[in-house]
């Protein structure tokens, strides 16, 4: 039986392995060719850099300059930070009061959210630019209500799964100790959301930081974000700086990295006190 057991334990981490190899393949590939000359990315994808096709950061100096990948940064960072923010707040805010308060109002409310998550983005995507360019929603803030509309759908779901686990009584001890609905929310129910509050910010800041149609279509080159900068060096005909666009890429992967890096732990611990909640 033991021996059975070793086996299938053996067989499982030969599997994750692999499929840890499959995902961070692409990964990998893309920072070897960032360093390799972009006459040779085409003809050896695969090759690690050696002496002759080896280019250092030339790359990165390159496409910096050619895309203003600062700039963009800088755009993306403040749309990413705030989105998210944004996200987060006001759709515990929603989860909490549709599902505390019940009623058909709040039942119908739930379940628009929900069909929300059902609209294929281009089935809307024509009116809503249309939509933000008559209300003035086509900058930097303005494309802030936009995603916390798009993200609205699946963060109320999330957390009213969630807040159904939370015990009424916690609420009510705040209530007879003299906190009104908005000091219940901020001081009792938001620290007991943070867990699935982490989660929600990952899901949403991975999906606003690489989205590339809707910046394009709502604040298109005005206020470039890294997906649109970098698609800019591919020039016409055809030609691109394979080099510069990988080297942008890598750039721009990083942030996001290190954001779920430091936050995948606070995940954990939410798995964790949720399993012995109660």
């Amino acid at each position: 039986m033991k021996t059975n057991n070793r086996f299938g334990m053996a067989a499982v981490s030969g599997f994750l392995v692999i499929l840890a190899a499959v995902y961070l393949a692409p990964i990998l590939i893309v920072l070897m060719n960032s360093f390799k000359g972009r006459f040779f990315i085409s003809d050896t994808p695969f090759a690690p850099p050696n002496g002759q096709t080896f280019v250092g950061i030339d790359n990165y100096i390159s496409g910096i300059a050619k895309t203003g990948f600062l700039q963009a940064f800088g755009y993306s960072l403040f749309i990413t930070v705030f989105s998210v923010g944004a996200i987060v707040l006001f759709t515990a805010m929603t989860a909490w009061c549709i599902t505390r308060v019940k009623s058909r109002a709040s039942s119908l409310l739930y379940y628009l959210f929900v069909f929300s998550m059902i609209v294929p983005f281009q089935m809307v995507m024509f009116t809503m630019s249309k939509m933000a360019n008559i209300l003035h929603l086509d900058n930097p803030l303005g494309i802030i209500v936009i995603y916390l509309g798009f993200g609205a759908g699946l963060s109320v779901f999330i957390y009213s799964g969630f807040v159904k686990s939370i015990p009424h009584e916690i609420e009510e001890a705040a209530t007879i100790d003299g906190c009104n609905p908005v000091q219940t929310f901020f001081w009792i129910v938001l620290p007991i959301l943070q867990p699935v509050s982490i989660t929600v910010a990952i899901l949403n800041a991975m999906w606003i930081w690489n989205d590339y149609l809707l910046p394009y279509l709502v604040i298109g080159n005005t206020y470039k974000t890294i997906p649109i900068a970098v698609q800019y060096l591919q020039g016409g005909y055809g030609s691109r700086d394979m080099g510069a666009m990988m080297a942008m890429l890598v750039l721009a992967i990083v942030p996001i990295v290190i954001f779920y890096l430091t936050s995948q732990q606070y995940i954990i611990k939410g798995v964790v006190a949720g399993a012995v909640k109660g």
